[in-house]
């Protein structure tokens, strides 16, 4: 007996018969007699819909009214996932996420778990019911409805585990765990057994659809071990934990394509202290997460200038050009470009620690391929590029043929 917080994405619970199978192998668990609480996202395609629905109202909605708006398509799955296990015979209770007491900050759209005090799903597990919890949302103290940002029920799975000490934690999606390369891209790719948290990070801070990257930090943070498996199958997943000393024998864990990345290009930036820092700064106040940076020297006759790119998520691509567009007049850049036709290329491994030349090899393959390197950033255990979109799952095969086989 134990008590387990599993969570299904959107395609796991994509109609009312993929939702009734969700249900039938939530009673398997229970009918062992283990306790569970179960996340669900919403219905697959539901949530670009609703974006949509709002886009032909105005092209840059309210954050508060989209955040009201799009926490009803986790509403509707926990109500019907709710009355699937009743069809059943289990007894089963819905919550949204601020009646499971998930307490976030006040940024729309990209709210940050502050606590959780699970008092209701406490109260029901005695009861004996399965608790369905709505994924990507909480709620602030003053009561205002927010989401976590995509991929947020993930994050909700991983801190409900946190909160209520579960004895494991399961995250059910459309593939059978974690590849060495996305599977329906590189038909070479390899499921892992096991994943270090670093290498995880990474992974979806490339853009790795698995997993939401805020999740695998909450994870990591709190010493949550989870398993990312299939809702489609029986078959073992991949295990998320601490590094092991085996896990460095293995230079290359991973290569991933990132596809919704947006580059952003100030020209003629001055070339003095403070003006980066201006910049970013008021990006930062507008909740833009910035990804790669890179400045060029000062060139130019009179006084300094430079060049200053970075990329961005796409969504997040339209409200940066406007905080841009704001400094103008203050920094005085002479123009600002935008190209969305990128994509970011990473590969990751902690044995790249102690392995030198990943990078050069790297590098080497794309020249080869004819694939032009735009920027680039590393860490540690990853080395990410940007490329030409148009040529990022060739780039892709390519890389993982030369590193993984």
């Amino acid at each position: 007996m134990a008590l387990i917080v599993q969570k299904f994405g959107g395609t796991s619970v994509g109609n009312t018969e993929r939702i009734k199978n969700v249900a039938a192998r939530v009673a398997r668990y229970r009918a062992r007699g283990d306790s569970l609480v179960v996340v669900v996202s919403a219905m697959s395609g539901v949530t670009d819909g609703l974006i949509k629905l709002a886009k032909e109202i105005m092209p840059l909605p309210s954050e508060r009214e989209m955040d009201m708006l799009l926490a009803t398509g986790e509403q509707t799955t926990i109500a019907l996932t709710a009355m699937a296990l009743q069809a059943i015979g289990v007894p089963a209770a819905s919550l949204t996420g601020a009646q499971a007491g998930i307490v976030t900050d006040g940024v729309h759209t990209k709210a940050k778990i502050k606590n959780i005090t699970p008092k209701q799903v406490h109260a029901l597990l005695e009861t004996g019911s399965v608790v369905i919890v709505a994924g990507f949302q909480g709620q602030t103290p003053e009561g205002q409805i927010t989401t976590l940002g995509r991929g947020g029920s993930d994050l909700t799975a991983i801190a409900l585990a946190a909160a209520l000490k579960a004895g494991l934690c399961q995250i059910y999606t459309d593939v059978d765990g974690v590849y060495t390369a996305d599977p329906r891209l590189v038909l070479t790719a390899r499921k892992l057994d096991e994943i270090a948290y670093d290498e995880m990070l990474e992974l979806a801070g490339a853009g790795a659809k698995v997993m939401q990257l805020r999740s695998v930090e909450f994870a990591k943070k709190f010493g949550v071990v989870f398993e990312v498996r299939s809702s489609m199958n029986d078959n073992p997943g991949t295990i998320v934990k601490e590094e092991t000393k085996s896990m460095e024998d293995v230079v290359i864990r991973g290569v991933s394509i990132d596809k919704n990345q947006a580059k952003v290009t100030v020209v003629g930036v001055p070339d003095r202290p403070g003006v980066a820092a201006r910049i970013f700064q008021a990006l930062a106040d507008a909740a833009i997460n910035i990804d790669m940076i890179v400045q060029n020297v000062s060139h130019g006759e009179g006084a300094p200038v430079t060049d200053l790119s970075f990329t961005l998520d796409k969504p997040d691509l339209l409200k940066a050009r406007k905080v841009i567009d704001a400094l103008k007049g203050e920094i005085g850049y002479r123009d600002a470009t935008t190209n969305e036709a990128i994509a970011k290329l990473s590969m990751v491994g902690v044995g790249m620690r102690s392995h030198s030349g990943a990078a050069a090899k790297m590098f080497a393959v794309l020249a080869n391929e004819g694939v032009n390197i735009d920027m680039i950033s590393t860490s540690e255990i990853k080395v990410s590029v940007v490329i030409d979109l148009a040529k990022g799952d060739h780039a892709l095969r390519a890389v993982h043929g030369a590193f993984l086989g």
